[in-house]
Order: C-alpha cells, then sequence, then structure tokens
C-alpha cells in the first residue's frame, strides 16, 4: 500500500499551509529509525503544526487507502518508524508545544513532538519532573515515547511511561480526534482507551497531545560504581541492596568489555583500580537525616568486608555522577563505533536472569565461537541488551545470516525462560515474526482484531506488529 503523487496534490490543496517534504535529505532522515536494516523509502514527508492538520491527513489518507507511518524522534531499533514501501510519513516534530506547569494538580500539557528532556527542563523551575528518562532523552519526542511505552533507566524507581500520563489526544484512522480522560486521576466509567493507545507503536492512533502526570523533583542522589564477580555478584548486590531502606533510583550492569570499550572511545579514565569480570552502577537518593546517611556509609562498608564486591567507588560530586553515567549510557555507540553489530532487547522476569544469561552465553561459545557478546542493562527491571559483534574475517551477509540463527536460539530461550522479546523498544518491522514467542495465539488474535476494529483498512503504520 503506497502513496501517490495524485495524494500529495489533493494534499496540498486540501492543507496548503501544510508543511511537505520530497528533499532526498528528509526522505532519508525520516523515513528510519536508529534501525539501519531496512532502507527508507517513503513518498513524502509531512510535517503538521496542529491536531487539526494530523486530522485532515487521515481523512484523507483514508479516503484514498494511502499508508501512513508516524514519525517521532525515530530513536526506536525494531523499525516501528520505518517507512520503506512509499508511504507517507507523519513526523510531529512541528507539535512541539509545552503548556504551562500546573503545580497543583502537578500535571502539564504537551504535543507529542516535545522532546523528552525539554519536559524535565520546562518542569524543574517548578520543582517537578516527568520521570521518564532514558539516554535518548535529548532526542526522543513524547509522542514516541508513549506509542512504545518506553522504559529507561529508572522504571525500578518509577515505573514505565504508561504510568505517568492522566489524558492523551488521538487522531484515528478516518481523522475522528479523541480527548481521552483529560486530567482525572479517577474515572472508572469503561474502557481505559489511554492504555490501548499506550505501547500501540502508531499502529491504532497518531497521539497528538498528553496531559502527563508528574512527580516532585528527586532529592540529591548517590552514584556508586562497583565491579562484582560475574552475574552471581551483580544479583548478589541486587539482593542486599533491595533489602535496605535507602529508595534505588537505579540498578544498571555492564560486562567489563562494555566498559572497556567506551574507555577505549572516549579515552575516559578507569573508574575503578582493580579489574572485575562485571559492573554495577547504583544510584540511591541519599537519605535525608545523618543517622540514615551513616546507614548507608556502614552498608556500603559491609560489601567489602563480606566480600560481595571487589572494588568500588563512591562520586563526591556531581561531575563525578556524570561521569560514572557515562560509562554506562555510552555503551551502544562506543561498541558499534569499533564495527558491526546485532542488537537485541529482550525482557526476562528478575529470577530467571541468571538461568537465562548462564545458557544464553553458554549456547552462544558453543554454537558460535568467535563471536563477541556485550551483555549490559537494567537488572533492577529484567530488561537486558544484547550485542554481538561481527567476527573479523566474516562477510557481512553470512554475519547477517548467522544472526537469524542466533536470534532463533535466543528467542527459544528466552519462551523457556517466561520472557519477551523485547523489553522497551517494541517490535516494530523488524521483531514481528518473533512475536509468537512471546505472546499466545489468543493475544495475538486479540490484538488483530483491536487493529481491525479501528484501522480497517490498515493506513495505520502497516506491517508493524502484526
Amino acid at each position: 500500500m503506497t502513496a501517490s503523487p495524485s495524494f500529495l496534490d489533493r494534499l496540498r490543496a486540501e492543507c496548503p499551509a501544510l508543511k511537505l517534504s520530497q528533499d532526498p535529505s528528509d526522505l532519508t532522515e525520516y523515513g528510519r529509525d536508529w534501525t539501519r536494516a531496512v532502507d527508507p523509502a517513503p513518498l513524502a514527508i509531512a510535517f503538521p503544526a496542529t491536531t487539526e492538520e494530523v486530522s485532515k491527513i487521515m481523512k484523507l489518507a483514508s479516503a484514498t487507502g494511502t499508508a501512513i507511518v508516524p514519525s517521532g524522534g525515530r530513536t526506536g531499533l525494531s523499525g516501528g518508524a520505518v517507512a520503506a514501501s512509499g508511504e507517507l510519513v507523519l513526523s510531529l516534530a512541528r507539535m512541539n508545544r509545552m503548556h504551562s506547569v500546573d503545580p497543583l494538580s502537578q500535571t502539564v500539557r504537551v504535543q507529542a513532538g516535545a522532546i523528552t528532556e525539554a519536559v524535565h527542563q520546562h518542569c524543574e523551575p517548578h520543582g517537578l519532573t516527568w520521570p521518564v528518562d532514558f539516554a535518548s532523552k535529548g532526542s526522543s519526542h513524547v509522542g514516541g515515547n508513549l506509542a512504545t511505552n518506553a522504559g529507561g533507566v529508572r522504571v525500578i524507581r518509577y515505573g514505565l511511561t504508561r504510568n505517568w500520563v492522566l489524558g492523551l489526544q488521538v487522531v484515528l484512522a478516518g481523522g475522528e480526534i479523541l480527548e481521552i480522560n483529560g486530567e482525572l486521576e479517577k474515572n472508572q466509567t469503561g474502557l481505559d482507551l489511554r492504555q490501548l493507545f499506550i505501547g500501540s507503536e502508531g499502529t491504532l492512533g497518531i497521539i497528538t497531545e498528553a496531559t502527563l502526570k508528574l512527580t516532585r523533583l528527586p532529592p540529591p542522589t548517590d552514584v556508586l560504581f562497583f565491579g562484582v564477580d560475574g552475574l552471581d555478584g551483580v544479583l548478589g548486590l541486587f539482593r542486599e541492596a533491595r533489602r535496605q531502606p535507602f529508595t534505588i533510583q537505579a540498578f544498571e550492569m555492564l560486562g567489563a568489555n562494555c566498559l572497556q570499550k567506551v574507555i577505549e572511545h572516549r579515552s575516559a579514565r578507569p573508574p575503578l583500580s582493580t579489574p572485575a569480570s562485571d559492573y554495577v552502577l547504583l544510584e540511591v537518593e541519599r537519605p535525608a537525616s545523618e543517622a540514615g546517611q551513616q546507614e548507608l556509609q556502614t552498608w556500603l562498608e559491609s560489601l567489602f568486608e563480606r566480600g560481595l564486591v571487589q572494588d568500588g567507588t563512591l562520586a563526591q560530586s556531581p561531575e563525578e555522577a556524570c561521569a560514572l553515567w557515562s560509562l554506562r549510557e555510552g555503551i551502544s555507540e562506543s561498541i558499534m563505533s569499533a564495527g558491526l553489530v546485532h542488537k537485541q532487547d529482550v525482557s526476562v522476569p528478575i529470577r530467571e536472569l541468571q538461568g537465562f544469561c548462564s545458557r544464553f552465553e553458554r549456547e552462544l561459545g558453543e554454537k558460535y565461537p568467535g563471536h563477541t557478546l556485550y551483555l549490559f542493562g537494567h537488572i533492577g527491571d529484567g530488561n537486558l541488551h544484547i550485542n554481538i559483534a561481527k567476527p573479523e574475517g566474516l562477510e557481512r551477509d553470512a554475519f547477517y545470516a548467522r544472526c537469524k540463527q542466533i536470534d532463533e536460539d535466543l528467542f527459544r530461550l528466552l519462551q523457556a525462560h517466561q520472557g519477551s522479546v523485547s523489553g522497551e523498544h517494541g517490535v516494530g518491522l523488524l521483531k514481528k515474526y518473533a512475536l509468537s514467542f512471546s505472546r499466545s495465539p489468543a493475544e495475538i488474535a486479540t490484538m488483530r482484531a483491536v487493529k481491525q476494529a479501528l484501522d480497517p483498512k490498515g493506513i495505520l503504520n502497516p506491517g508493524k506488529i502484526l
């Protein structure tokens, strides 16, 4: 299903103020996300400025059967924002207005194109924040965060994006505009339609505005970096941390080779003097009382006394804390700079992490020798980022063919450990073939029925998820 030049002519006539581009650089830039496995081939890029313009676009698309690919910051890794078959890309980039923060209700209404980090900065003077945070916050859009139910580094503290939305404005496939829930905290009047669109990857409707739920800025935090002995050590430290009275903001794990790549790529100083097989970045809310701070210090000392960590450091300033975080947030960029890397984003129950990781590393080494595994992730919510580097001497096409075999083994293993083939980047274009590893036939049939009901012509982000 592709758009036609006549469609663009009608669109220009019916929406004379609409910004449209067929510039080759725009087609490439807006026709894809961070995925590079699929070449973009959109017909054009539309940049609406209002929900009304989005509605007009969708009414014409519905009347002509034209496929539409919604586009936000395009930071996903599953091809959810790829336009590869002559679709019209509908970019929300111009729709970035943020209304005044309401300190009483602790809410703010923003357009879908608002940058995540800009929302944080907008709310900060009021002592409030939207607690959705990840490495791509400087380029990701609120609409994309909602469409993928984004996770990130603070899920252990605040939960997923869907927890921090009160109301949505959504344009349906036929152009109808829905105003869902407004600013209500409580509204028990049937189905909660917000949750239908959150996480749907733009396949059911286009989110154009949202009323976000805010919370107080977190108190000062302490950032710690530990070297531990294997995943046993990672999980042992996590178990210990969860028993303590302080509040965990983040608990991140990275393998030794991940840290080494970041140090090499960024010419960074090693954070610890003693090397380890695995590392943990722990961020906790600093206790308000002197007694609480002493309790935290005593616990840290006990970790060394009991041999639960091999080495560790506590950031002594905000600059040191940022430097420690950069070691975690710079992993993807650093390993990709060294060569071709195949990436997977998966999730398993926390209790299954040890067994899953041990089996996967063993099977990878036995069946696919020479393939280097870079493993890191959000241990606090069971979300792992699996990166496999292309061995030297192996041709690109042969590497991709090998990765398909590795993925099949990985997905079967995930199924055995009650995991998910996508932890936070969605299904999109690249993982729809693997959906059956995480969802039952009955669940998939139900999703198809919802899609048919809301988008009977199949024009919204076609080919994604299902």
